[in-house]
């Protein structure tokens, strides 16, 4: 066999491979795909992958966030790796049924800051035939379950939990601690203010904190 004709079949494998992917995506309508974890683990990442994925199946897609978070972009969504992708914007889940007529593929980004109706919405979305794709923190910074989160893995078709490195030990983390002094449950940053820990680093430093 020559070595032409070896590099040709396996041009045509990748290429089945690809069309096969693609069809995939095409094909997987009215579901809802939650990815959760802690801050730093790569949630946002995976979201804007496979927005991106069904955008190249040739989908229309809308990614939605929360107006709150113009950390890095009021209107992108922007991953902690500086990865972005359109989105819009909006105050209340609602406003995700009024503009998303004609849409495959729907996308969430920081779901946790959203109202109670988001559950509700994302099944109305998914039982239409639409793909919603969730990404959000499961939990905050004091280990409680995060907004409509619990919620929305309950109806999920599928859950990726998701996993940042606990930065005091190397172990996989378990939830974002945050590292200055604030009772606000909802307070938007990033390493300056958060760190991931598992769960031993973490009672650690919720001991340590205690004691001062």
């Amino acid at each position: 066999m020559s070595a032409f004709f070896v590099i040709f079949k396996t041009y045509l494998y990748f290429c089945k491979q690809m069309t096969d992917n693609l069809t995939g995506e095409v094909h997987r309508p009215g579901r809802i795909e939650v990815v959760c974890g802690s801050m730093f683990s790569g949630k946002t990442e995976e979201l804007i992958r496979r927005m991106r994925r069904a955008k190249f199946a040739r989908q229309t897609v809308e990614i939605f966030k929360p107006a709150i978070d113009k950390r890095y972009s009021e209107e992108d969504v922007v991953s902690h790796d500086r990865n972005t992708i359109k989105s819009t914007p909006i105050d209340s889940s609602a406003q995700i049924l009024l503009l998303s007529s004609d849409i495959d593929v729907v996308g969430i980004d920081e779901a946790q800051f959203f109202d109670k109706g988001l559950p509700d919405v994302c099944n109305q979305l998914a039982n239409r035939g639409v793909r919603v794709i969730i990404a959000g923190l499961d939990m905050d910074y004091r280990g409680v379950p995060f907004g409509p989160i619990p919620e929305l893995c309950a109806i999920a078709d599928e859950v990726t939990k998701v996993h940042a490195i606990c930065v005091r030990c190397g172990a996989l983390a378990y939830v974002s601690h945050r590292t200055v002094d604030s009772d606000r449950r909802v307070l938007l940053g990033e390493t300056q203010e958060y760190e991931p820990l598992c769960r031993e680093c973490y009672k650690k430093a919720i001991e340590k904190n205690q004691s001062k």
